[in-house]
């Protein structure tokens, strides 16, 4: 073979990780230049829309728009839980299974200690990365919850908005973390499958990522006052005249 086994490592990972770079630099691109066509840009826009129709409803209403940053505060919050504990789990599976024969007997590439460690350092710190955007996603969205709940304020819609954006914008990249991750931890098997997995995660997130759903031109909301005085004209005419005398 015109390779040998303990480089396939040097070829096979950087490939991989470049086609995972790759994918999410143009995923990037689209986002910025043409957010109509990712899911993440689709999404987004429905937010912005949900924010600003929220701050337009009664203070008796704001316990939905509670409810639902709550929710996503919640799932941050917990997938910030998982990414620690794996990251625990991959520490000490690294402390402890550093020279194990079984393991290198199954891999198909290079098994020297220097590469091994820098397998469980890679996967460790990408499920680092994972935890604090999960930490600082459920923090915008703590932010959000304050905001949209401060009664009798001028509060700008912008800033909620930016909050809550900010805040699925964290998510996301927890998310793409993980998506690194689940490679990586094929890598542990040797360099072959995180290649295969890497080529197989982008044309799969290639596929989830597209959106072809049309952008939903949302009306300019009514002035809160003019609904008012429009219903108040119609109750007035709709009132009963009592004769006089």
């Amino acid at each position: 073979m015109w390779i040998r086994e303990d480089n396939l490592d040097i070829f096979l990972v950087p490939a991989g990780l470049i086609i995972m770079f790759s994918y999410h630099l143009f995923l990037l691109y689209r986002i910025l230049t043409a957010p109509q066509t990712t899911v993440i840009g689709y999404e987004n826009h429905n937010k912005m829309a949900w924010v600003e129709r929220m701050m337009m409803a009664d203070l008796k209403d704001m316990g939905l728009a509670l409810q639902v940053i709550s929710s996503n505060e919640s799932a941050a919050t917990f997938l910030a839980s998982i990414s620690i504990t794996l990251g625990s789990l991959i520490g000490t599976w690294f402390g402890s299974s550093s020279n194990n024969l079984l393991i290198n007997k199954l891999i198909y590439g290079d098994t020297s200690p220097s590469t091994t460690s820098l397998k469980y350092i890679t996967l460790l710190s990408f499920f680092l990365i994972a935890f604090a955007s999960f930490v600082q996603s459920a923090r915008y969205f703590v932010h959000a919850n304050f905001l949209i709940s401060t009664p009798h304020t001028d509060m700008p819609v912008k800033y909620v908005q930016l909050a809550v954006i900010r805040g699925s914008n964290f998510c996301s990249l927890g998310l793409r973390a993980l998506y690194f991750a689940t490679t990586l931890l094929l890598w542990i098997f040797g360099p072959i499958p995180m290649v295969v997995a890497s080529v197989a995660m982008v044309i799969i997130l290639n596929f989830l990522d597209t959106n072809l759903i049309p952008l939903h031109p949302y009306r300019p909301p009514m002035d809160q006052n003019l609904v008012k005085r429009i219903t108040e004209g119609i109750v007035a005419d709709r009132a009963p005249e009592h004769p006089t005398g």
